[in-house]
């Protein structure tokens, strides 16, 4: 019994006198370096703390951090959806009337309305697959980390350009179209079966 109220004050002592010293250092400033510095982990002796948001962390070249869709850019191929392993993206697609509507930035024709194209960075755990499978490289991966938001529905991106009202325009017309298609092919098959 004796030994262990030792131990227990050993151990609150050793607990204590860290938080002590990391007490008393608490005000001196790391000096910011990036990694690959010599002097970089011999620094840490005295804090391992910078002081945020006064000092900010190099952000390396290849850091893979936000997404960012230039939805100018986006063919609604949907492929970045179906190859993220969260789910974090959705996509929906409306297929234009009018055949092609416009060109992406490297030529390739637009023939669909991204009438929805959320990104739920909550969910995102940043592998980028998302940005390799993307024909025409219009998703990526920023160098921006700090995005504190206090509700987790603000995590959620949405790139889409179009109003809803747009949206419901754009499907009224498509299901019109599929609509009188449908009537010709069923008016063509009568005249073929009258005709035999």
């Amino acid at each position: 019994m004796i030994k262990r109220a030792i131990n227990g004050f050993t151990t609150a002592w050793k607990g204590l006198s860290l938080t002590l010293k990391a007490m008393f250092t608490s005000n001196a400033q790391r000096r910011v370096m990036p990694i690959t510095d010599d002097n970089y982990f011999h620094q840490l002796n005295n804090t391992n703390t910078i002081q945020y948001p006064k000092q900010e962390l190099p952000v390396p070249e290849v850091g893979r951090y936000q997404l960012d869709v230039e939805i100018d850019d986006c063919i609604v191929c949907d492929l970045c959806a179906k190859v993220c392993p969260v789910n974090c993206i959705t996509i929906e697609s409306i297929k234009s009337t009018e055949g092609s509507i416009g060109e992406t930035s490297d030529g390739s024709k637009k023939l669909l309305y991204a009438a929805q194209f959320d990104i739920d960075m909550a969910k995102c755990m940043y592998c980028g697959l998302c940005t390799i499978v993307c024909p025409t490289e219009c998703i990526v991966m920023t160098n921006e980390y700090d995005r504190t938001v206090f509700d987790l529905s603000n995590l959620t991106y949405e790139f889409s350009d179009m109003s809803p009202e747009i949206a419901a325009e754009k499907r009224a017309l498509l299901e019109k179209q599929n609509a009188e298609k449908q009537a010709a092919k069923q008016a063509a098959m009568k005249a073929k079966g009258g005709a035999a």
